[in-house]
């Protein structure tokens, strides 16, 4: 009787943790049962939106689930960044955000409600927002080179136009000063077309603006493009050189778009998540839409992702530290 009680104990526990096993497994398994929020820190309408739409269309078909877009912006990205990091590490609450989020403000700021590092999973990079160098089609500087000249021959007489303080055209500006060994003198503005209208006006002599906003002008015979900031040129304008080709490498600044997770997602969940990822930033569709709007599309996993945060923060926290770049 007693070794009959001790073999329905013993089953009864074995039951039970297989139950518990399944029941914990059971999430990352039938994973999504609801629909996923895709959290976008800026506000409608810009690139940032504008990628999380057209990866949420696509991966809403491949989930069987919608892809909610959620826009939290506000406080250079730091509002939405944390409300991921806040939420459930269950698969539902995914951020779709640039650069700034993984590696500006960890770069630049000194206090910060998370850490990428720790609070985090990088899920792939889906597309790179180039930045190109531009002028006034009515400037004397035919070619970069001849405006390294000139900045050289009157430091801080060349101004150009950034969005303020530890923006991507401030930073671009600042490698672009350190490579070159030149000296600019950085006016802030509220926005692409704010400065561009500048540009075209003669107030500055150089734009450090994204290809999707700047290409139109460039077409248009009003802006001459000098240099894409990048690695790779632009296939918005494929005939303008990277500052990398013009032997500048340190000048190079990529924008670049990623998706990533709270930390402590499931493991089977962001496996899923990185092979549906890949899925959709592979699908010439989506390419075609995201080359329309300036961008190149691309694809780095989890693992490349990382090495690419490890390294920007690395890189923007000395170039901060040279240029005396201070961002509150």
């Amino acid at each position: 009787m007693k070794r009959l009680v001790q073999a329905s104990l013993l089953s009864a526990a074995l039951s039970c943790a297989a139950s518990l096993s399944h029941a914990q497994a059971a999430p990352a398994d039938a994973w999504p049962q609801r629909p996923v929020r895709m959290v976008v820190p800026f506000p409608p309408g810009g690139g940032t939106d504008a990628v999380a739409r057209a990866l949420g269309q696509k991966l809403s078909v491949r989930l069987g689930k919608p892809v909610v877009i959620d826009n939290k912006p506000g406080a250079s990205t730091i509002i939405g960044t944390e409300a991921v990091v806040r939420a459930d590490p269950d698969g539902y609450t995914l951020l779709v955000s640039g650069s700034t989020s993984y590696t500006v403000n960890p770069a630049l700021r000194s206090k910060l409600p998370y850490d990428p590092a720790r609070d985090l999973v990088p899920v792939a990079t889906v597309a790179r927002a180039p930045l190109v160098l531009v002028v006034s089609a009515t400037a004397p500087y035919k070619d970069l080179n001849a405006l390294i000249a000139a900045a050289k021959a009157a430091p801080k007489g060349i101004h150009y136009a950034t969005f303020g303080s530890g923006s991507g055209p401030h930073l671009a500006g600042a490698l672009l000063e350190q490579a070159a060994g030149i000296k600019l003198q950085d006016v802030p503005y509220r926005g692409s077309s704010q400065s561009l209208m500048a540009l075209i006006g003669g107030e500055i002599q150089l734009g450090i603006d994204t290809v999707a906003a700047a290409a139109p002008q460039v077409k248009a015979g009003k802006l001459r493009a000098l240099a894409i900031a990048g690695k790779s040129r632009s296939s918005m304008l494929p005939g303008v050189p990277t500052v990398e080709e013009l032997k500048l490498p340190d000048a190079v600044f990529d924008a670049w778009y990623a998706i990533a997770a709270p930390a402590r997602t499931p493991a089977a969940i962001i496996r899923k998540l990185v092979a549906d990822v890949e899925a959709v930033t592979r699908d010439s569709g989506m390419q075609e839409q995201m080359r329309a709007q300036g961008m190149e599309p691309v694809h780095l996993g989890p693992a490349a992702t990382r090495a690419v945060i490890d390294d920007e923060i690395g890189r923007y926290r000395a170039l901060a530290h040279r240029a005396q770049i201070v961002v509150e």
